[in-house]
């Protein structure tokens, strides 16, 4: 029987398998969601291939795993405690009404419970690694962090966090829709208490994420934004008002000031790639979680049976 322990596992290895193959993507969106001519000509982006090739051809293949190492951390940080909290209190709740069908609504309320929780440990490691990104100067994840705190203090790990929170919502339509079309499959299905296969976990994996990403998407640019700060070679010799730009006061200022200087399409500057890196990524962690719990149910299992002969 699944545990808690063994869905964040199993949710946690799948996550690293999959964003280590989709890294570039993260870079590359990222790049493009913080861009502007004003401070940086050569970071003109005009499609995720564009970037693709600019960063190739000024920074190499390691431009396109810069962060890699604190993305990896906070993806397994982001994942296990995720798919812990979910499994947990979805498991709770299910029990609470005496395993009656959970209604989407409330699907899609225990996934933004849990996102909820998980952005007060995961949002410090995102930010280290949204700046590794993006600086044009490499250090390591110590160097990135004791960087933040020194110039701009010890907060400065958790800024964007109400954007964050806002966010939470973009799981909780992710699993909330995943979970409602994997439960109307296996009804239809001849058995409906049989695990749906690897090919429908990916195929509605996508389908969930792509939905989840298009709608919350210029929040997810003004996530960024917020956690992103212009270098100050990038800034020397702008004029105080454009300066003023990039203060950013919250995510909504954020929205504003894009809107007004490019407009609608603005605030989805670089969904491409984000769409891409997120429905790919989802699709990897659904389709590896389905079978990595079996197997890690099985390991726990292997690994109780020793403590329980000793015992």
């Amino acid at each position: 029987m699944a545990t808690p322990l063994s869905d964040a596992t199993a949710g946690a290895i799948g996550s690293v398998l999959a964003n280590t193959i989709v890294f570039p993507l993260d870079v590359v969106k990222t790049r493009m969601q913080v861009q502007n001519k004003t401070l940086d000509a050569t970071r003109d982006y005009k499609s995720p291939r564009d970037a693709i090739l600019k960063i190739l051809k000024t920074e190499g293949v390691k431009g396109l795993y810069a962060g890699i190492a604190s993305g990896l951390v906070g993806t397994v940080v982001s994942s296990f405690s995720y798919f812990y909290i979910y499994s947990y209190i979805r498991g709770y709740y299910s029990k609470k009404i005496g395993g009656v069908s959970i209604s989407t609504a409330m699907e899609l309320t225990l996934g933004a419970v849990a996102g909820a929780l998980c952005q007060f440990i995961v949002l410090p490691i995102g930010i280290v690694t949204t700046r590794q990104q993006t600086d044009e100067k490499e250090m390591t994840v110590y160097e990135t962090a004791q960087k933040i705190v020194k110039e701009d203090g010890f907060t400065e790990l958790w800024k964007g966090l109400q954007a964050s929170l806002v966010l939470c919502v973009n799981p909780a339509i992710t699993f909330g829709v995943f979970e409602r079309i994997k439960g109307i499959i296996q009804k239809a299905s001849a058995n409906p208490n049989a695990n749906i296969t690897s090919g429908q976990a990916f195929m509605i994996g996508a389908l969930s994420k792509a939905l989840a990403t298009v709608v919350t998407y210029p929040y997810i640019m003004a996530k960024v934004r917020m956690q992103w700060k212009p270098s100050k070679k990038q800034i020397d010799g702008l004029s105080e008002s454009q300066k003023s730009f990039f203060k950013y006061k919250s995510a909504w200022d954020i929205l504003a000031k894009v809107y007004k200087t490019d407009g609608f399409r603005g605030w989805y500057t670089g969904m491409s790639a984000q769409l891409l890196k997120a429905v790919l990524t989802q699709a990897i962690v659904f389709a590896l979680k389905e079978k990595l719990s079996l197997y890690t149910i099985l390991l726990f299992t292997a690994l109780r049976k020793p403590a329980k002969i000793a015992a």
